[in-house]
């Protein structure tokens, strides 16, 4: 059977759906680039903004007519938009759509292929050995993760969840009430999940956890990220490490240090601040005051040298005045970050801001502050990219489009070269020659791997 994987969303969907099509693979299902010509399809979908949630019901509709014409074929259902709950009303809802699935729970879908027939019969036992492998009650499995193919050998950099869920829910955030309380991986299963990404060729991997920096404070004996870092650091084959996304309010100076210490931990930081006004932080339930952020970023730069600092920015936040955007736009300007991805404010059904506050920023003047904190954004970036000029960066090729090579450097910039060697992979030092606001072009200057 040919399966198909539609995912949007965060960087933990990305990861749930390589886990789900690693899965299918195993069972012996073959992925095709287009839902029409699957057997299997599974939507794997995020409910974080209005304007994700509509792209869901476009693709379900799409769905319809396929499902109406072929009625064998299986349709799934996955992530945030099903949550952990109840969710039986979305199969009233899309009686088209045969099966769901919790965030990061490929579970459901396999036990339905099996007991269904739909799993060839040589493959039985190893049906049953992975549907051992998930542990429903979250979905992670126990053991190593094998890259689905079209990813094997060409795959550079990975992401692998260490904490599912979140429990300190801010007032606009659905994430909570969707994926579950905050749990931590244990950290041997995460050691194996990256040994095995390391030994398939992948040379750079990403933390996931809404709160990436309170891993392991439910587990037992309380590991803690700087030292699942330092573990991770010893693997063979891994060039680089990268986690997100980090609080203001659980960013410890021990953590910084192991980001400073260790090489192979890339000196970038993503740590939202997403409102520059503190009656609009309180409000939003962050636990922390404008100056606190300040001070932090004073502490990242202090103790890391060199290091990029990445930002999320809510605008149009239920109340926010003009004055208070303003003091967005003032904190922006001040701290001079490498990255903001801003966000105009979007109710989510369940969470305290959508229940207490009115939604009373009007659309036009919400995108008009987007529009502000972006234009003085690249503003900002342009000026920090063009002191590169001439300088050498350190580049993960991650890939080629056209005739470019392309990678990040260790402050997550976005590099472009030129060269008929094969760099798929590769540390490349490429001296920069041209600097805008979202990339950096360069000619390479040697290869030290």
């Amino acid at each position: 059977m040919n399966y198909y994987v539609w995912t949007i969303g965060c960087q933990m969907n990305v990861a749930d759906s390589r886990r789900l099509e690693s899965a299918l693979e195993r069972l012996g299902h073959t992925p095709v680039d287009r839902a029409e010509n699957a057997d299997i399809i599974v939507l794997n979908t995020c409910v974080v903004r209005q304007s994700a949630e509509n792209k869901i019901y476009g693709r379900l509709g799409s769905l319809k007519p396929l499902k109406q014409e072929r009625p064998e074929t299986v349709i799934g259902l996955m992530g945030c938009f099903v949550g952990r709950g109840d969710a039986d009303h979305l199969l009233r809802r899309f009686p088209w759509v045969d099966v769901l699935m919790p965030p990061s729970n490929p579970g459901p879908l396999l036990r339905y292929l099996t007991e269904r027939g739909l799993v060839e019969e040589d493959r039985a036992m190893e049906t049953a050995q992975v549907l051992r492998r998930y542990r429903l009650q979250d979905g992670e499995a126990s053991q190593a993760l094998v890259l689905p193919a079209r990813e094997r050998e060409t795959l550079v950099s990975a992401y692998v969840s260490v904490v599912l869920g979140c429990s300190h829910a801010c007032s606009y955030c659905i994430i909570p009430h969707r994926r579950g309380p905050e749990r931590s991986r244990p950290m041997d299963e995460i050691l194996d999940e990256a040994r095995a990404l390391a030994a398939q060729g992948v040379r750079e991997i990403t933390l996931l956890g809404q709160i990436v920096d309170r891993y392991g404070l439910d587990l037992p004996n309380h590991p803690s990220l700087p030292n699942l870092l330092r573990r991770l650091h010893q693997i063979e084959g891994l060039q680089r490490i990268r986690f997100l996304t980090s609080h203001p309010n659980w960013m410890t100076d021990e953590l910084l240090d192991a980001v400073a210490e260790l090489p192979k931990v890339c000196e970038h930081i993503e740590v939202p601040v997403q409102a520059g006004d503190d009656e609009v932080l309180r409000r939003m339930k962050r636990g922390y005051t404008v100056d606190d952020y300040r001070r932090l970023v004073e502490r990242i730069r202090r103790r890391i040298a060199g290091v990029s600092i990445a930002t999320d920015i809510i605008v149009g936040f239920p109340g926010e005045t003009a004055e208070q955007f303003q003091h967005t736009h003032d904190l922006l300007a001040e701290l001079r970050l490498d990255k903001a991805h801003i966000a105009r404010y979007s109710p989510r059904p369940q969470t305290l801001a959508s229940r207490h506050y009115q939604d009373d920023v009007p659309p036009e003047e919400k995108e008009r502050r987007r529009k502000a904190l972006d234009e003085l954004q690249a503003e900002i970036v342009g000026q920090i990219n063009t002191r590169l000029l001439d300088e050498t960066v350190e580049v993960l090729v991650e890939g080629q489009k056209k005739d470019r090579w392309w990678g990040r450097s260790r402050t997550d910039k976005l590099v472009y070269f030129e060269d008929d060697a094969d760099w798929r992979g590769r540390l490349a030092r490429v001296r920069i020659t041209w600097a805008g606001p979202w990339s950096l072009i360069g000619e390479i200057e040697s290869d030290p791997s």
